[in-house]
């Protein structure tokens, strides 16, 4: 039996689906705003200081290891429903909220681990969604576009005092836009250029000090298009260290779009 403890967007929905393929045995904390998961007969919906709850439910159901995926938001600390466990530890929450998401996810981690649960690495069931190194499109990037990308993989590099920055666009060799607490859609949207069609790049890399079990980035047919929209002419992710949806479908519009999809 394992714990699905999951989040928003389409990532949990790949995971279940595998999940349910291999008939392997398992339990959800929907811990999704909108709750997308609660027709499942083995969803659990909690808030996220709801820790004694989690924490009974999987031990009670022998659940002694737990996978995340999809996005948990940063929780509006006044508004948590908190049981008497989510009291006992909120404090550290607090506390990790102060450094970012990635620091809070650390901590629910470390507080399961402390409770005999261990966290698997959130691609267990779909590696296949994890590219390694290479081009997987027609188009490859030329001179200028190495230029861009080398910028951006710096313009992340530097970036050590913000941990939820997980992607930024650079074009012509200036940084255009880095992710802010608004995600990647915003960034993009920000990256917008009439005046430059077919030119920049988005690279999309872990966050600082990530737990790589938890959290990748995730690029998919959306991605791809809304950078077509804002006239970017690639995409750059890190080997083995992302979620990459739809993969066919990415690499046809690719294609057609005369973009290129690039894992360093």
């Amino acid at each position: 039996m394992i714990g699905l403890i999951f989040g928003d967007a389409d990532f949990p929905n790949q995971i279940l689906k595998n999940v349910k393929k291999k008939k392997i045995k398992y339990l959800i904390i929907d811990l999704s705003r909108l709750k997308k998961f609660k027709k499942d007969k083995k969803s659990y919906s909690f808030s996220i200081g709801q820790f004694g709850k989690i924490i009974n439910i999987l031990k009670i159901n022998n659940c002694k290891k737990v996978l995340f995926a999809g996005k948990v938001n940063k929780p509006n600390l006044s508004k948590l429903r908190l049981d008497l466990r989510g009291i006992y530890y909120m404090p550290r929450i607090i506390k990790a909220s102060k450094l970012g998401d990635a620091a809070i996810l650390k901590e629910i981690i470390r507080i399961l681990g402390q409770n005999k649960i261990k966290t698997e690495n959130s691609l267990k069931f779909n590696p296949e969604l994890a590219l390694k190194k290479g081009n997987y499109t027609k188009i490859k990037p030329n001179n200028q576009d190495k230029l861009d990308i080398k910028k951006a993989i710096k313009t992340l590099s530097d970036q050590a005092q913000y941990n939820f920055i997980q992607g930024v666009v650079v074009r012509n060799k200036k940084v255009v836009s880095i992710e802010g607490k608004g995600g990647t859609e915003k960034m993009i949207k920000n990256s917008n250029s009439r005046k430059f069609r077919n030119h920049g790049v988005l690279v999309k890399f872990p966050k600082k000090k990530q737990d790589l079990r938890v959290d990748l980035p995730t690029i998919g047919i959306k991605t791809l298009k809304q950078s077509k929209t804002a006239g970017l002419k690639g995409v750059v992710i890190k080997n083995k260290q992302h979620v990459f949806l739809d993969k066919n479908k990415c690499i046809n519009f690719a294609n057609k779009n005369k973009m290129f999809i690039t894992v360093k």
